[in-house]
């Protein structure tokens, strides 16, 4: 990290404040909720064990910097059922020991990876479902109906009702006093977060709303039993926070719980550990995954470290008498909304949690649910906020509706069913399109003619033989098409059986030309190349200048849009190694930036390329030129200039100076070619040369640019006889164009 310890330690000191206001509620609700019908067990004090273990053990030895590890609701539902089948929490602890114990094994044996194949519609989906559940949770205890115990996520309650029946019969059980509370509360935090002046405040907005709730209940109490106000603004205990206090050190032993050591011999046991382990380090990698995410500074939790805290954290609790642990979403989300920095705030949470316990119970008990409730709510408007929904909208349905699908499912099932839920669909949408658009299809225009290229995945199952099938069934006759395995690392044998009758049966009888590339030596295919991608004496001797142009004009558009041919260049050097046939000559300036051969997107062998500063002509470049032509056969002269050319913008400076570069320059040997470039300036009006502006100088460099390019051209015709008689006879043609450096664009003059 790039922040000191001491620079983190108030950010990380806030942030752990609030997270534990927020967790110890929250693992009072969880252990209730863990309850079997009808049992007793796990007491209130295995929640408060659990999340004081994870965030001390787990903390300590985790490397995430954000996450925050504690009971969870997620585990609510395997922990009943668990307590149920081995008859009893001390039988259970055992099973969270060893469960513990598989954990760590599963970090040492890199099972972390895991969490690199969660996509990113589904972690957005798990995290905007969280929002929205504590959102729904937390409207009923935001007005004092708190009939169901805080922290329990699930649609249907222990208690017969589901969220949205709770939300309903919350309207009939308004309390005035709770209510009061947590809207007024609920408001502050989203005024607080908007005033630059508050969010400055070295005070945390949730630890302002706790003092305002606790001192409201105070006072609405003083004032109820005054008679000033009626009873029902009293806040009572069932509205509160309700720590287990310890009157005497018996009631302190208490909270402690023993594993039973006995059941060791009941397979039940080991089927619990292990459902427990695995649901416990799924939660965990998709909550780091989740929680990542929403970290400012995008650092990388290593999940393996994070099996190994957690099945440390799963030990203790196990011996101790503390619930199963996982990473919890809710609680890292508020940690890094909260402004922690470091794994110090889940630490200091953990601190904070330790003493509420042993030493400030009724402090804290002093606490009402509907502050909590709003601080909650806060955080779920942020983690379901509308712009992610637009967001992921924008990015096309194969994002948003896993994203919707995770967000339902979650929220009607739970958090692993609805990952599986949100993960099928995304499956769904992939197998849809290995259907649908399986194959890159790339119509490529080579010297020789056009090429259908075929691009392969790197996994080619039988999903693609459909699309692979019509693909080939597209090649007209005498067309020529192009396999392209280079990316694949497996091929199906269903495949592989359809390529090879493609090539003994169907490609002869229809006329098509199949090329073969990038198979592996495994596969039954020789890799070969049956069209020409480069220029021969039979392309050179078949085309016409004109097509020799649109050659060029056509591998210029590729260029600037990206989208140049394939070319096995090892191959084009190898076959092109006995002679060379080449389309054009190339008369340009030795600028690095213009890149002859990538400008048109040609291969080897394709042009001659002469180069000489500022593109100009002598007797040297003409004897060169007369050979390309007269010789070599190329069809086309082609004159290339450039924008903000150096030779061109040092000869109209040195015009303008009166100056030669002899006088200017170390250079000795300039004057000739700066002299020829000098001719074209008249071109232009100079007269306010010294007024120009940067973009008008810019502008006179190029016209003069061009202007050479032109007096160039005419050059070549009247310096040579030979390639004015062949340009007579339409055997060649002498053209230029100019090149634009910034767009990549040639323009034909």
């Amino acid at each position: 990290m790039s922040e000191s310890p001491k620079s983190t330690l108030r950010a990380d000191l806030t942030s752990g404040l609030v997270v534990f206001l927020v967790a110890l509620p929250l693992c009072l609700g969880i252990a209730q909720a863990s309850r079997p019908d009808g049992s007793d067990a796990p007491p209130y004090a295995a929640g408060l064990l659990a999340g004081i273990i994870g965030g001390l053990v787990v903390g300590a030895i985790s490397k995430s910097q954000t996450s925050v590890s504690g009971p969870a609701a997620g585990l609510t539902a395997v922990v009943a059922a668990q307590i149920a089948e081995l008859g009893s929490f001390e039988a259970f602890l055992f099973a969270v020991i060893l469960a513990g114990v598989m954990q760590i094994t599963l970090g040492v044996l890199q099972a972390g990876a895991i969490a690199a194949f969660f996509p990113t519609s589904v972690i957005k989906g798990l995290l905007a479902a969280i929002g929205v559940i504590l959102i729904l949770k937390q409207i009923p205890h935001l007005f004092g109906h708190d009939a169901d115990a805080e922290g329990e996520m699930s649609l249907l309650q222990p208690d017969g009702q589901n969220t949205f029946s709770e939300l309903w019969e919350t309207l009939g059980d308004l309390h005035p006093g709770a209510s009061l509370v947590g809207v007024s509360t609920l408001v502050l935090l989203f005024f607080w977060e908007r005033s630059k002046r508050l969010k400055g405040s070295p005070l945390p907005a949730p630890l302002i709303v706790v003092m305002i709730g606790g001192l409201l209940v105070t006072l609405f109490g003083a004032l109820a039993d005054s008679e000033t106000l009626g009873q029902a603004w009293k806040i009572g205990p069932s509205h509160l926070v309700q720590v287990p206090v310890a009157e005497s050190l018996s009631d302190a032993k208490s909270f402690f719980a023993r594993p039973e050591f006995s059941v060791w011999n009941n397979p039940t046991l080991y089927v619990a550990a292990l459902t427990i382990a695995l649901v416990a380090s799924l939660e965990t990698l998709l909550n780091l995954e989740a929680v990542d995410r929403l970290d400012p500074q995008q650092r990388i939790s290593p999940p393996n470290r994070e099996l190994i805290a957690q099945g440390a954290g799963n030990i203790t609790a196990g011996f101790l008498g503390g619930l199963p642990v996982t990473a919890v979403i809710v609680r890292g989300s508020v940690n890094i909304m909260s402004g922690g920095q470091t794994r110090l705030s889940t630490i200091f949470h953990g601190i904070l949690l330790l003493l509420a316990v042993a030493l400030f119970p009724s402090l804290i008990n002093r606490i009402p649910l509907a502050c909590l409730a709003a601080i909650l709510i806060h955080t779920g408007v942020k983690l379901a906020s509308p712009a992610l929904f637009r967001h992921m909208w924008r990015e096309g349905l194969s994002q948003f509706v896993p994203f919707v699908i995770t967000i339902v499912a979650i929220v009607g099932t739970d958090l692993l069913k609805g990952v599986i839920f949100g993960l099928a669909v995304s499956v769904l949408f992939i197998l849809y399109s290995q259907l649908m658009h399986p194959l890159r299809q790339i119509e490529e225009k080579h010297v020789a003619g056009k090429v259908l290229r075929i691009e392969l995945p790197g996994q080619v199952t039988f999903l693609n033989r459909a699309s692979l099938t019509r693909a080939l069934d597209s090649v007209p006759r005498d067309g020529h098409v192009l396999i392209d395995a280079r990316l694949s690392e497996y091929i199906d044998p269903d495949v592989m059986g359809l390529l090879h009758d493609f090539e003994r049966v169907t490609a002869p009888a229809r006329g098509v030309h199949l090329s073969l590339s990038g198979f592996k030596d495994r596969y039954p295919l020789d890799n070969r190349i049956q069209y020409v991608d480069f220029s021969t004496r039979e392309v050179q001797e078949k085309l016409r200048p004109a097509d020799v142009i649109e050659i060029l004009r056509e591998g210029n558009e590729r260029f600037c849009t990206g989208q140049q041919l394939s070319r096995d260049l090892r191959r084009q050097r190898d076959a092109t190694a006995g002679g060379q046939f080449p389309l054009a000559i190339v008369l340009a300036c030795i600028d690095s930036r213009v890149p002859v051969e990538m400008v048109f997107d040609l291969g080897v062998g394709d042009v001659f390329v002469a180069r000489i500063a500022g593109n100009v002509t002598s007797e040297r470049v003409l004897g060169s030129i007369e050979f390309a032509c007269a010789v070599a056969g190329a069809k086309l002269v082609l004159v290339m200039g450039h924008s903000s050319c150096g030779a061109v913008t040092s000869s109209l400076d040195l015009h303008l100076s009166g100056r030669k570069p002899s006088e200017a320059t170390p250079c000795h040997n300039l004057d000739s070619l700066v002299a020829s470039i000098q001719e074209a300036i008249p071109a232009i009006d100079v007269s306010r040369a010294d007024q120009w502006t940067p973009e008008e100088k810019k502008a006179a460099v190029n016209a003069v640019a061009i202007e050479n390019v032109l007096r160039t051209v005419q050059s070549v015709k009247n310096g040579s006889p030979t390639v004015a008689a062949m340009a007579e006879r339409g055997d060649i043609a002498v053209s230029g164009c100019f090149y634009d450096i910034s767009s990549g664009k040639v323009d034909f003059l």
